[in-house]
């Protein structure tokens, strides 16, 4: 009777012992929830109103001028990137300056870390560089003069920048570049997206927020290289420009 005793002891001791290891090596494998994550933003740039597949280098025709146009340079601005949670509070990142250069595919990939960890239902971006950045002299990174994207202090920053050939051009060649980031002739463009009512989850895996870029736009009110096939300076015709090529960025979708 004593050994059935110790037995039946014995054995609800291991079976205690047992439940209380594996409830805390259970416990030990929970993860922290992240306090903070990252998002990459995608600019895919494409060709004219059927949006086909683009790529530096190659002749293309302008849907609206019939031009032959190869583009060799293709240079823009992206800043002051900021996120709205689903709470309406707004996250702005810090020193928010990129330049996308069609030339480097890696630079057609902003990845913004140290997010707060939440979800989010609209951005807002700059297509451009703010004016208190054009009359601040040497800077660094995106925004270094070496990048060959700044006038001087007067005119400041090229915003947008496109180069290349065309047998309709007079010379062969077109340059248009377009700035101005102050009164009548101020290309500075604000836009923003509410990611077609998608939510952007920060904090689990690695969200991509996908952006189609037309790069045709730049000639969508321009008469043609023909007549107008350099742009040097901020003015009207830079104004008119970018605007067009502004309104040729459309969010898609979010890859997640």
């Amino acid at each position: 009777m004593k050994k059935t005793t110790f037995t039946t002891v014995a054995i609800l001791a291991t079976l205690i012992f047992s439940i209380f290891f594996v409830g805390c090596k259970k416990e030990d494998k929970v993860e922290p929830t992240p306090t903070e994550g990252s998002v990459t933003i995608e600019f895919d740039h494409r060709w004219g109103m059927t949006m086909e597949n683009f790529s530096m280098g190659q002749y293309k025709i302008q849907p609206k001028t019939q031009d032959s146009l190869q583009v060799t340079s293709l240079k823009y601005y992206v800043s002051n990137i900021q996120l709205k949670k689903a709470d309406g509070t707004w996250w702005k990142e810090l020193e928010s300056y990129y330049l996308v250069d069609g030339s480097n595919p890696s630079s057609m990939n902003i990845t913004i870390d140290k997010v707060p960890s939440g979800e989010y239902v609209e951005m807002r971006y700059t297509l451009g560089v703010d004016s208190a950045r054009n009359v601040s002299g040497a800077q660094t990174g995106a925004l270094s003069i070496a990048n060959g994207m700044y006038w001087n202090t007067e005119y400041g920053y090229i915003m947008t920048k496109m180069e290349g050939n065309s047998p309709n051009s007079p010379t062969g060649k077109y340059s248009l570049h377009l700035g101005g980031f102050e009164g009548e002739f101020n290309v500075v463009t604000e836009k923003s997206t509410n990611f077609n009512n998608e939510k952007l989850a920060i904090g689990t895996g690695s969200p991509r927020l996908h952006f189609l870029v037309n790069v045709a736009r730049f000639w969508h009110t321009n008469p043609g290289v023909s007549t107008l096939n350099v742009i040097e300076l901020p003015g009207a015709q830079a104004k008119q420009a970018a605007k067009d090529f502004y309104q040729g960025f459309v969010f898609d979708h979010i890859h997640k």
